[in-house]
């Protein structure tokens, strides 16, 4: 069956009056009327850029009894938001019956959250509320690291017909401990952007970093990852919050953080492009000569596939793989390279050699089933 195509228009072309860098903020919950006006007033007091005021309405908590929201009560403070400072209001839908309220209450942006998104049954429903009615949809990362979830999100939305479609970047739970809430695993936003290149990206640095400490750090690698746009929690008193209390920043707090980021450009100034593109085609080149070298490599594996067939001996040899991995941190470490990136390139380039000498071994299986001969004596250790 064939995958419905993305279509996503650029923010430009979305006819709200919108570009990149789009600057999103708002309180994780809508939790009274007036603290809901005093935070969008505030935030356009100390950040005129910002366009969007974000504002949960209906809150999924993990046990019951916490603060889930206002609810529909809320929807009018948005309106209230809008007619009194001009900023588009966005507040995240989980049912189809959100998706009715909001829409019926003119929200102006809806964001799928990372707990729906992986949830295929309940994004074909809101799909289907939205069949039709092309109102601009975020879709955050699900919680867990799954690329494949988060892209059949974003098709099932394309497929109702939404074209002002947009991702954003929240982080993933994970086992690890890392000094964040969520971790930024940035190779699955990047994965993203190569299979989708024309989708906007938004980060979330609010729930990636959890505390304000590390907002900055955070929203700075996304604006150097040329990413669309931040989305950050802003609330007149976060220490007073109903909910996410320990990440949120006042307006001031925002200005002061925002001031402090370099926005990058998409494309650089015509003098510099010379330059950057003679890079460019450096790694082109580059890239060429890895993937000649990994095809010589793999050919040598299934040569080593066949001695292994005709002689009897295991595929898999640990120890041997154990001693090329070593060999390779240490060389990657004086070439300046992470561990975590060796492990990954080596052990992707392990697991295609296992599969070709694998295939090998199924191609030389006679009628008997049985693989081989009988060894004459112990087989040597290679790989």
């Amino acid at each position: 069956m064939q995958r419905p195509p993305i279509g996503a228009l650029p923010f430009s072309d979305w006819r709200l009056g919108i570009d990149r860098p789009l600057l999103i903020a708002g309180p994780c919950s809508a939790e009274s009327e007036e603290q809901v006006l005093d935070t969008a007033h505030g935030i356009v007091r100390a950040v005129p850029e910002v366009k969007a005021f974000r504002a949960g309405v209906w809150k999924p908590r993990t046990r019951p009894g916490g603060f889930e929201g206002a609810g529909d009560a809320a929807l009018p403070w948005l309106r209230r938001v809008k007619a009194e400072t001009g900023l588009l209001t966005m507040t995240e839908v989980a049912t189809p019956e959100h998706v009715d309220a909001a829409l019926e209450a003119g929200v102006d942006l809806l964001w799928i959250g990372a707990r729906t998104t992986p949830n295929p049954f309940s994004m074909q429903g809101i799909a289907d509320a939205l069949q039709g009615v092309d109102v601009p949809v975020f879709v955050k990362n699900p919680i867990n690291p799954d690329l494949q979830l988060w892209i059949g999100a974003l098709e099932r939305l394309a497929a109702a017909g939404i074209s002002r479609l947009a991702a954003i970047h929240r982080g993933f739970n994970w086992f690890e401990r890392t000094p964040y809430r969520n971790s930024p695993m940035w190779d699955f936003p990047i994965r993203l952007k190569a299979a989708l290149p024309q989708l906007e990206l938004v980060c979330d640095p609010s729930h990636i970093a959890g505390h304000p400490d590390r907002l900055g750090e955070i929203a700075q690698q996304a604006l150097d990852l040329n990413f669309s746009g931040l989305m950050i929690e802003t609330h007149r008193d976060p220490a007073q919050a109903r909910s996410d209390a320990q990440q949120q920043v006042t307006p001031s707090a925002l200005a002061t953080l925002l001031a402090g980021l370099i926005i990058r450009r998409a494309v650089p100034e015509h003098r510099h492009h010379d330059e950057l593109e003679a890079y460019r085609d450096l790694i082109d080149q580059l890239d060429e000569e890895i993937a000649q070298k990994l095809g010589a490599r793999m050919d040598i594996a299934e040569r080593i596939g066949e001695f292994k067939q005709l002689h009897n001996v295991a595929i898999l040899q640990p120890e041997r793989w154990e001693r090329i991995l070593r060999r390779q941190l240490v060389l990657g470490q004086r070439l300046g390279l992470s561990s975590h990136f060796i492990e990954q390139v080596m052990n992707a380039i392990h697991a295609e050699s296992i599969r070709r000498q694998t295939a090998v071994w199924e191609q030389a299986v006679p009628a008997s089933g049985s693989r081989g001969s009988e060894p004459s004596g112990p087989g040597p250790t290679v790989h």
